[in-house]
């Protein structure tokens, strides 16, 4: 068997960027690309890959997954990760869970230790417990923005929505040299939203899915609406019926549009290693490394190209 070219992409979020914390974005998604990248020239598989890319996002507080969550009515951190397994379908997710600094460890856990698929709250918390995962206080997670936001979000004239616009789900796809394929996706979800509200990321076929078969993807964006129309698996439906990653992500992303009026982004490795990173926002983070060439981006239309040498040693530098 010819050994395929390991890719990764990662994304940071789709929504709204603001303009100070640009180059924060693009250094998260470029570095956590980089590390997941590393595993994967390293021969480790698509799973780890993906993992090792989220939990790099997760750590960085310029995105909405792990430290940097947004608060809910409440003012508490609750988070959701996926992660799957494309060759034999296997998937792992927790939903609400508090006090962890990295969901996605845990839904991989959750994928691996149990024959279950979602865990949630208290349960999943009991079981982090009996997996040693360490504890942290819920304010570690917390980010003077989130606190800000969440501030804001409670006076009486507020529009929450206005501030979803700059959400940052943050999530993984990759194929690796034995031609497997995975997912992961992480969020801290909605800003004031609902205490036990779970969105799309933890729900498979909508935060995330992974098939050998077609491919792998994984979305961001208005929950409710990726959930109504399955986003992920809609994409992958897409490239089993003949179309390229691109088409495929554009169709299934217009379609969540004119259906139900939801906006998001997808990033997409189909099972020959081609990739897409496509959004109906403003903007997404997003950043790709393939052939030893790293490719990343913010605004529609933007490519930036450096070559992985060049881009660690800038990394090292401190970008």
């Amino acid at each position: 068997l010819g050994r395929m070219k390991p890719v990764i992409v990662v994304h940071g979020g789709a929504g709204r960027i603001f303009k100070e914390r640009e180059e924060g974005c693009r250094a998260g998604v470029v570095r956590a690309a980089l590390r997941g990248y590393g595993v994967l020239k390293q021969g480790g598989s698509a799973v780890d890959a993906v993992e090792e890319a989220v939990r790099s996002m997760e750590d960085d507080p310029h995105f909405n997954a792990g430290c940097g969550s947004v608060l809910n009515e409440k003012g508490e951190v609750e988070m959701d990760a996926i992660i799957m397994d494309g060759k034999n379908l296997d998937s792992g997710a927790v939903s609400a869970v508090k006090c962890i600094a990295n969901p996605i460890k845990l839904a991989r856990l959750v994928m691996e230790k149990t024959k279950h698929m979602l865990l949630t709250d208290h349960g999943a918390h009991l079981f982090a417990q009996a997996m040693g995962i360490p504890e942290i206080p819920g304010e570690k997670l917390i980010t003077e923005r989130s606190w800000e936001r969440w501030k804001k979000n409670l006076e009486p004239d507020s529009n929450p929505e206005e501030f979803q616009k700059d959400l940052g789900t943050v999530g993984a796809v990759a194929i690796d040299s034995e031609g497997n394929v995975a997912c992961a996706t992480s969020t801290g979800g909605l800003s004031n939203k609902m205490i036990g509200r779970v969105g799309d990321t933890a729900c498979i076929g909508s935060g995330g899915y992974a098939d050998n078969h077609s491919g792998a993807t994984s979305t961001t964006g208005h929950g409710e609406s990726i959930m109504k129309v399955v986003l992920a698996r809609l994409i992958l439906y897409h490239m089993e019926q003949g179309m390229s990653p691109e088409l495929a992500a554009d169709t299934a992303l217009d379609y969540m549009k004119t259906r139900v009026g939801g906006l998001g982004g997808v990033i997409v490795v189909n099972k020959a290693g081609e990739w897409a990173a496509r959004f109906s926002t403003k903007q997404m983070s997003w950043a790709t490394v393939q052939d030893d060439n790293l490719h990343y981006g913010i605004y529609a239309g933007e490519k930036h190209i450096k070559s992985v040498d060049e881009a660690l040693a800038s990394e090292r530098e401190g970008f």
